[in-house]
Protein backbone atom coordinates (compact mmCIF):
# COMPACT_ATOMS: atom_id res chain seq x y z
CA UNK A 1 0.00 0.00 0.00
CA UNK A 2 1.07 3.65 -0.60
CA UNK A 3 -0.21 6.70 0.37
CA UNK A 4 -0.71 9.67 -2.12
CA UNK A 5 -2.34 13.35 -2.08
CA UNK A 6 -4.80 13.44 -5.06
CA UNK A 7 -3.32 16.85 -5.54
CA UNK A 8 0.02 15.82 -6.84
CA UNK A 9 -0.95 12.40 -8.12
CA UNK A 10 0.19 12.18 -11.78
CA UNK A 11 -1.18 14.20 -15.03
CA UNK A 12 -0.54 13.86 -17.82
CA UNK A 13 -3.35 15.86 -19.84
CA UNK A 14 -0.73 18.89 -18.21
CA UNK A 15 2.41 17.70 -20.16
CA UNK A 16 4.20 20.23 -21.72
CA UNK A 17 6.42 18.65 -24.47
CA UNK A 18 7.95 22.56 -25.33
CA UNK A 19 9.13 22.94 -21.24
CA UNK A 20 12.92 21.95 -20.72
CA UNK A 21 13.03 20.78 -24.03
CA UNK A 22 14.85 22.26 -27.23
CA UNK A 23 14.66 20.23 -29.99
CA UNK A 24 17.44 22.22 -31.75
CA UNK A 25 15.74 22.86 -35.46
CA UNK A 26 12.32 24.04 -36.98
CA UNK A 27 9.81 21.35 -37.11
CA UNK A 28 9.95 21.28 -40.86
CA UNK A 29 13.89 19.97 -40.55
CA UNK A 30 12.71 17.24 -38.14
CA UNK A 31 10.23 16.03 -40.48
CA UNK A 32 12.69 16.36 -43.50
CA UNK A 33 15.03 14.24 -41.11
CA UNK A 34 11.96 11.97 -40.24
CA UNK A 35 11.83 10.78 -43.83
CA UNK A 36 15.68 10.63 -44.71
CA UNK A 37 15.74 7.87 -41.56
CA UNK A 38 13.08 6.28 -42.56
CA UNK A 39 14.24 5.33 -45.81
CA UNK A 40 18.11 5.05 -45.03
CA UNK A 41 18.44 4.53 -41.70
CA UNK A 42 15.97 2.60 -40.38
CA UNK A 43 15.51 -0.01 -43.37
CA UNK A 44 17.35 -3.11 -43.20
CA UNK A 45 18.54 -2.37 -46.41
CA UNK A 46 22.21 -1.76 -46.18
CA UNK A 47 22.84 1.12 -47.56
CA UNK A 48 26.63 2.20 -47.97
CA UNK A 49 27.60 3.76 -44.73
CA UNK A 50 29.39 6.65 -47.11
CA UNK A 51 26.12 7.80 -47.91
CA UNK A 52 25.07 7.69 -44.42
CA UNK A 53 27.73 9.67 -43.43
CA UNK A 54 27.07 12.14 -45.72
CA UNK A 55 23.72 12.71 -44.96
CA UNK A 56 24.41 12.83 -41.37
CA UNK A 57 26.43 15.44 -42.29
CA UNK A 58 23.78 17.44 -44.30
CA UNK A 59 21.76 17.40 -41.17
CA UNK A 60 24.71 18.42 -38.55
CA UNK A 61 26.17 15.47 -36.95
CA UNK A 62 29.81 15.41 -36.38
CA UNK A 63 30.71 12.52 -38.37
CA UNK A 64 34.29 11.11 -38.55
CA UNK A 65 36.34 9.29 -41.42
CA UNK A 66 35.51 5.86 -41.74
CA UNK A 67 32.44 5.45 -39.22
CA UNK A 68 30.40 2.47 -39.93
CA UNK A 69 26.93 2.40 -39.54
CA UNK A 70 24.88 -0.71 -39.96
CA UNK A 71 21.17 -1.06 -40.70
CA UNK A 72 18.04 0.07 -38.56
CA UNK A 73 20.42 2.39 -36.44
CA UNK A 74 17.76 5.33 -34.99
CA UNK A 75 19.07 8.85 -34.66
CA UNK A 76 17.01 11.02 -32.79
CA UNK A 77 18.41 14.05 -33.69
CA UNK A 78 21.29 14.10 -35.80
CA UNK A 79 22.69 17.29 -35.03
CA UNK A 80 23.20 16.41 -31.74
CA UNK A 81 25.30 13.74 -32.40
CA UNK A 82 29.29 13.40 -32.66
CA UNK A 83 31.69 10.19 -34.02
CA UNK A 84 34.47 10.01 -33.78
CA UNK A 85 36.55 8.33 -36.84
CA UNK A 86 36.83 4.76 -37.59
CA UNK A 87 34.06 4.04 -35.19
CA UNK A 88 31.02 1.44 -35.40
CA UNK A 89 27.48 1.67 -34.25
CA UNK A 90 26.04 -1.67 -35.17
CA UNK A 91 22.26 -2.93 -35.78
CA UNK A 92 19.42 -1.24 -34.84
CA UNK A 93 21.35 0.70 -32.57
CA UNK A 94 18.55 3.20 -31.03
CA UNK A 95 20.48 7.11 -30.06
CA UNK A 96 17.76 9.04 -28.27
CA UNK A 97 20.08 12.21 -28.24
CA UNK A 98 17.45 15.19 -27.04
CA UNK A 99 20.94 15.93 -25.31
CA UNK A 100 24.21 15.64 -26.83
CA UNK A 101 25.47 12.07 -27.94
CA UNK A 102 29.30 12.03 -28.71
CA UNK A 103 31.13 8.81 -29.42
CA UNK A 104 34.86 8.86 -29.76
CA UNK A 105 37.34 7.41 -32.43
CA UNK A 106 37.71 3.65 -32.70
CA UNK A 107 34.98 3.40 -30.57
CA UNK A 108 31.98 0.20 -31.29
CA UNK A 109 28.33 0.56 -29.86
CA UNK A 110 27.27 -3.08 -30.80
CA UNK A 111 23.54 -4.27 -31.93
CA UNK A 112 20.61 -2.90 -29.72
CA UNK A 113 22.44 -0.74 -27.64
CA UNK A 114 20.27 2.14 -26.21
CA UNK A 115 21.80 6.02 -25.52
CA UNK A 116 18.93 7.34 -23.66
CA UNK A 117 19.90 11.27 -23.20
CA UNK A 118 15.95 11.74 -22.42
CA UNK A 119 13.88 11.08 -18.70
CA UNK A 120 11.48 12.59 -17.19
CA UNK A 121 11.08 13.97 -13.33
CA UNK A 122 8.66 11.13 -11.84
CA UNK A 123 7.95 13.29 -8.80
CA UNK A 124 6.81 15.89 -10.90
CA UNK A 125 2.95 15.85 -11.26
CA UNK A 126 3.15 17.24 -15.02
CA UNK A 127 6.12 14.46 -15.66
CA UNK A 128 8.57 17.20 -16.76
CA UNK A 129 11.23 16.12 -19.21
CA UNK A 130 15.17 16.35 -18.21
CA UNK A 131 18.08 15.71 -20.14
CA UNK A 132 21.89 15.02 -20.24
CA UNK A 133 24.46 14.39 -22.50
CA UNK A 134 26.04 10.90 -23.24
CA UNK A 135 29.88 10.79 -23.96
CA UNK A 136 31.54 7.01 -25.29
CA UNK A 137 34.92 7.23 -25.16
CA UNK A 138 38.00 6.84 -27.49
CA UNK A 139 38.23 3.18 -28.13
CA UNK A 140 35.71 2.28 -25.56
CA UNK A 141 33.36 -0.88 -26.58
CA UNK A 142 29.43 -0.99 -26.04
CA UNK A 143 27.92 -4.13 -25.89
CA UNK A 144 25.09 -5.49 -27.33
CA UNK A 145 21.87 -4.63 -25.63
CA UNK A 146 23.29 -2.06 -23.18
CA UNK A 147 21.52 0.65 -21.67
CA UNK A 148 23.42 3.84 -21.23
CA UNK A 149 21.05 6.61 -19.22
CA UNK A 150 21.20 10.64 -19.66
CA UNK A 151 24.62 12.51 -18.04
CA UNK A 152 27.09 9.34 -18.75
CA UNK A 153 30.33 9.68 -19.47
CA UNK A 154 32.04 6.01 -20.45
CA UNK A 155 36.01 6.73 -20.04
CA UNK A 156 38.25 6.19 -22.97
CA UNK A 157 38.80 2.21 -23.42
CA UNK A 158 36.26 1.30 -21.42
CA UNK A 159 33.91 -1.61 -22.12
CA UNK A 160 30.88 -2.57 -20.88
CA UNK A 161 29.72 -6.16 -21.06
CA UNK A 162 26.49 -6.54 -23.42
CA UNK A 163 23.14 -6.80 -21.09
CA UNK A 164 24.83 -4.18 -18.65
CA UNK A 165 22.49 -0.55 -17.40
CA UNK A 166 25.08 1.90 -17.22
CA UNK A 167 23.55 4.71 -14.69
CA UNK A 168 26.73 6.45 -13.87
CA UNK A 169 30.18 7.43 -15.26
CA UNK A 170 32.83 4.89 -15.59
CA UNK A 171 36.11 4.94 -15.57
CA UNK A 172 38.28 4.83 -18.54
CA UNK A 173 40.47 1.08 -19.06
CA UNK A 174 37.84 -1.11 -17.21
CA UNK A 175 36.18 -3.55 -17.69
CA UNK A 176 32.27 -2.82 -16.44
CA UNK A 177 29.24 -4.89 -16.10
CA UNK A 178 26.19 -5.43 -14.66
CA UNK A 179 22.71 -3.50 -13.47
CA UNK A 180 23.92 -1.02 -12.42
CA UNK A 181 26.84 -1.14 -13.71
CA UNK A 182 30.36 -1.19 -12.14
CA UNK A 183 33.79 -1.99 -12.86
CA UNK A 184 35.26 -5.84 -12.92
CA UNK A 185 38.81 -5.62 -13.69
CA UNK A 186 41.27 -3.41 -16.66
CA UNK A 187 40.68 -3.95 -19.82
CA UNK A 188 44.37 -4.16 -20.80
CA UNK A 189 47.12 -6.93 -19.04
CA UNK A 190 49.70 -3.82 -18.99
CA UNK A 191 47.72 -1.78 -17.07
CA UNK A 192 47.26 -3.79 -14.17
Amino acid sequence: MYLYDAMTRMRLDRFDASRNLDRGRPVFVEALWYVCKMVFFLSAIPWPSGLKRGLLRIFGAKIGTGVVIKPRVNIHLPWRLEVGSHSWIGEEVFILNFASVRIGAHACVSQRAFLCTGNHDFRDPEFAFRSGPISVGDGAWVGAGVFVGPSVDIGDEAVVSAGSVVLKTLEGGMICSGNPAIPKGRRWKEAE
